[in-house]
């Protein structure tokens, strides 16, 4: 049976991390950088684009199971991150399978804030290969 790695804790998360991911991505919504116009919005501060914490779970999967065996990616997200927060990356097979010939794997990834709200749920494909294949 495949086994999911030890957590992986990224942060505590600064502003800086929201502008980086926002660069790289071109999603430059001024809500995930600009303090005046998030709290115009209601907001006590910018957030992280929510795309950048299912980058965040992509990057654990990737590194265990292999970029080039991923078959699907699917997600919700749940709460906001903030400034300051610390979130845990982590994973759990689901299912073990045969499909189309190959051995897949179904994961469910899981990125916790400090506070042990879930801000993104990802259920993902992979193909096992090599030493993954049981």
């Amino acid at each position: 049976m495949t086994t999911a790695p030890e957590p992986w804790t990224v942060g505590p998360v600064t502003r800086t991390d929201f502008v980086r991911y926002q660069g790289a991505s071109g999603d430059m919504n001024p809500i995930h950088h600009d303090e005046e116009f998030a709290r115009a919005a209601g907001f006590p501060t910018p957030f992280a684009v929510g795309m950048w914490q299912a980058s965040l779970l992509g990057t654990y999967a990737t590194r265990w199971l292999g970029a080039e065996n991923v078959r699907s990616f699917r997600i919700r997200f749940l709460e906001q991150v903030w400034p300051g927060d610390t979130l845990t990356c982590q994973g759990k097979v689901v299912k073990e399978y045969t499909e189309d010939g190959e051995a897949r794997v179904d994961v469910e990834l899981t990125c916790l804030r400090q506070t042990g709200g879930t801000a993104v749920t990802v259920w993902s494909t992979f193909v096992l290969e090599g030493d993954h294949v049981e």
